[in-house]
C-alpha cells in the first residue's frame, strides 16, 4: 500500500488522508492500482454504514444550493458528510473546472464536512469512473452521510442512481413532449 497513505489516519478521519486516497483510486496511472487495491480491500470491513444520497438534474437547476442547505441541516444534526461533486472536466488539465467547494462555501467550513470535486473526464452518466470507490473511502473515514452530486448535463446521468440510497432529480430530466 502506498506509505503515504496510512489506512489508521483515514480510519481517523484525516481529510488529507482522504483526499490521497481519492486521488489514488482516481489516477490513470498503472502504478498506481496496485496500491489503490490494496487500500480498498483495507477499507472494505468500514463500508456499508453510510446514507448515500444521489442529487443529478440540469445546470441551474440549484443542486448545489440545495446540498449546501440540506448539508447544513444534517451537520445541525450531529452528521458527518461528505460531497461528492462530479464537475465537467477541463479539455486543458482533465480537473474540475467548476469547484463546487465555492458554490458550497458555507458548507466547506463546517467541521465534520468534506466536499471533494472530482472531474466527469470521459465517463457517461454524470459521475467519476471511481465515485463508487471514493464512496467506500468515505465511508472508511467515518462519514456517515455521502453526496454525490453529477456533473448535471441531462438524460444520461444515472449512473448515481445504481449507487446510492435514496436519489433525487432537480429540473426537467428526461421529460419529453
Amino acid at each position: 500500500m502506498n506509505p503515504t497513505i496510512s489506512i489508521q489516519d483515514l480510519r481517523n478521519g484525516s481529510i488529507l488522508a482522504l483526499s490521497k486516497a481519492i486521488t489514488l483510486v482516481e489516477s490513470n496511472k498503472k502504478e498506481h492500482r496496485t496500491d489503490a487495491h490494496a487500500l480498498l480491500k483495507a477499507c472494505m470491513p468500514f463500508s456499508g454504514k453510510s446514507i448515500r444520497i444521489g442529487i443529478t438534474g440540469v445546470p441551474g437547476a440549484g443542486k448545489s444550493t440545495f446540498i449546501e442547505s440540506f448539508g447544513k441541516l444534517l451537520h445541525s444534526q450531529n452528521r458527518r458528510i461528505a460531497v461528492l461533486a462530479i464537475d465537467p472536466s477541463s479539455s486543458k488539465n482533465r480537473g474540475s473546472i467548476l469547484g463546487d467547494k465555492t458554490r458550497m462555501n458555507e458548507l466547506s467550513a463546517l467541521p465534520n464536512v468534506f466536499i471533494r470535486p472530482s472531474p466527469a473526464g470521459d465517463e457517461l452518466g454524470g459521475v467519476h469512473r471511481a465515485t463508487r470507490e471514493s464512496i467506500l473511502l468515505c465511508e472508511a473515514a467515518g462519514y456517515d452521510t455521502i453526496i454525490i452530486e453529477t456533473v448535471g448535463v441531462g438524460q444520461s446521468e444515472w449512473a448515481v442512481h445504481n449507487m446510492t440510497d435514496v436519489f433525487f432529480a432537480f429540473g426537467h430530466i428526461g421529460c419529453g413532449r
